[in-house]
């Protein structure tokens, strides 16, 4: 439905992760990769939202002079916020469970921005994600690490595997969100686009 009203349009995600990229299949949009590589720093004064709003206009910024005026470009970014704190992706096997110890029985925020290019125009739109684990043993960390190597993971878990099935208890917003794109606001955002064009 939404592929008809922006088939005039060529929409392109520059994301490796193959989890967005399933999650526009499933939308039924048709689409291209394209990746350019980016240091994601951010300053430090920034919270939240504020952190993905950056990363994700920041991953805008290397196609700035390829994009076509029929171009939509779909950059985002996900953090894990704990106790004041973002956490990005692990570093190694012991980062994470450092990362996924730290989460144990502790409610915390999956924060997603999506930064949406067009036509010399920028779309930014963000949503918040609340979840909570029960309290995990070390074992349990260390069993999912081991097997479900979640080293390309804001706070080193995925809630579609293992470690979610057992281990959450509750999840307040958008789940698509935690599996790593809000769809719900993709699908709006692109709407607009296709309604206003």
């Amino acid at each position: 439905m939404l592929n008809n009203k922006l088939k005039d349009y060529n929409i392109i995600l520059a994301s490796a992760s193959p989890r967005r990229h399933a999650f526009l299949k499933d939308m039924h949009l048709d689409f291209e990769i394209r990746l350019k590589p980016v240091d994601e720093i951010f300053p430090k004064h920034l919270k939240r939202e504020e952190i993905t709003d950056f990363l994700a206009k920041l991953k805008a910024e290397p196609f700035a002079k390829d994009l076509n005026d029929n171009d939509i470009l779909i950059t985002s970014d996900t953090i894990v916020w704990l106790e004041d704190k973002a956490l990005g992706k692990p570093k190694d096997e012991a980062h994470a469970f450092k990362m996924i110890k730290s989460l144990s029985h502790k409610t915390h925020e999956v924060v997603t921005s999506i930064c949406i290019s067009f036509n010399g125009q920028q779309l930014l739109e963000n949503t918040v994600t609340k979840v909570t684990f029960k309290p995990l043993t070390d074992e349990e960390i260390w069993y999912y690490i081991k097997h479900f190597k979640p080293l390309d993971k804001a706070g080193a878990y995925g809630i579609q595997e293992w470690i979610g099935a057992i281990g959450i208890t509750s999840i307040e917003g958008a789940y698509n969100n935690v599996v790593g794109l809000p769809t719900h606001l993709l699908y709006k955002t692109l709407n607009s686009i296709a309604v206003g064009s």
